[in-house]
Formats: structure tokens, C-alpha cells, sequence
């Protein structure tokens, strides 16, 4: 993160996704990834990512719950504020979309994952559920989700 902060040539604000945030949050010691989203894209931090994953043998993707499920608005202000280093303030990108992007992919790490969210109590399985419903009518813009097994998913993860 510092290495990245560096390189920002304005105020730039980066949401952590998964293993990352599992490794800051505690659950997992380590991550083969650092998946991040930036707002606003901010070219000198762009320009330094190769030099960086080079550098520190890191793979860096732009990847988010955003991508793949649909997203309430508001979800930069749900995201949890990770800490500021010069002009770069780390977030984790909202748990709850995160939660239910692991749980459409479904893979037992991310299922996994899941789980340790509840228990930490970073997610509560009622929320889940229902910001599911609040996702639910805009699945359509994701052609490659099928709808009731995502709910089916959902339902089974969260049905503590």
C-alpha cells in the first residue's frame, strides 16, 4: 500500500477485494493476489503497478464484487475504512457485495471465506439476504448469472 501511495499524484481512493482483505481482516495469512479498485483512476499509480508486482513479486488485478454482481449504490460509502498514506485512502470494498460475490462463485475457498465473515461478525446473514433483494431486479445486466441458483446460493450461505 505505501508503495502504491507514492506513486499518486492526487487524491485517489482504493477499495480492497478479497484475499486481500481476508489477510488485513485476519482470517487468512496470506494471499496469492492483491485485487483493488481505484476511484478515481489516477495514472501515475497506474503506470507503477507493472513496476511494482515486479518489484515485490505481487500479482495486482483490478477486480471487485462491482464487476461480476450488481452493486447497490452508496457502496463506497459501506466500505471499511482501512487507513490513509499520503494522498491514498485504503478502504475494503463493501463486505456485504463482497460476501455475495464469493457466494456466486461459490469455490470452497471463497464459501470459506464466507463463513468467516459471519463469524467475525463483519457480515450478518439477515443484511446478506436482504441486500441480495435489493440486487436482485438488476441481475439481468449480468447475463451470466442465473438468478435462482445465485438466490438459492445466497440462501444457503446465509441461512444461519
Amino acid at each position: 500500500m505505501a508503495a502504491l501511495a507514492r506513486e499518486a499524484t492526487a487524491d485517489v481512493s482504493v477499495f480492497l477485494v478479497g484475499g486481500t482483505s481476508a489477510v488485513l481482516l485476519g482470517w487468512r495469512d496470506s494471499t496469492m493476489d492483491v485485487d483493488l479498485a481505484m476511484r478515481p483512476e489516477n495514472d501515475g499509480m497506474l503506470r507503477a503497478i507493472p513496476l511494482l508486482k515486479e518489484r515485490l513479486r505481487l500479482n495486482v488485478e483490478f477486480a471487485s464484487p462491482d464487476l461480476f454482481i450488481p452493486v447497490p449504490a452508496g457502496w463506497e460509502a459501506r466500505s471499511a475504512f482501512v487507513t490513509r498514506i499520503g494522498r491514498v485512502t485504503f478502504y475494503h470494498f463493501d463486505l456485504y457485495a463482497q460476501a455475495l460475490a464469493k457466494v456466486e462463485r461459490g469455490h470452497t475457498r471463497d464459501l470459506a471465506d464466507v463463513r468467516a465473515m459471519v463469524e467475525r461478525g463483519l457480515v450478518d446473514p439477515r443484511e446478506a439476504r436482504a441486500y441480495f433483494e435489493r440486487l436482485e431486479p438488476e441481475l439481468y445486466r449480468f447475463p451470466a448469472l442465473d438468478a435462482a441458483s445465485f438466490r438459492a446460493a445466497v440462501n444457503a450461505a446465509f441461512s444461519g
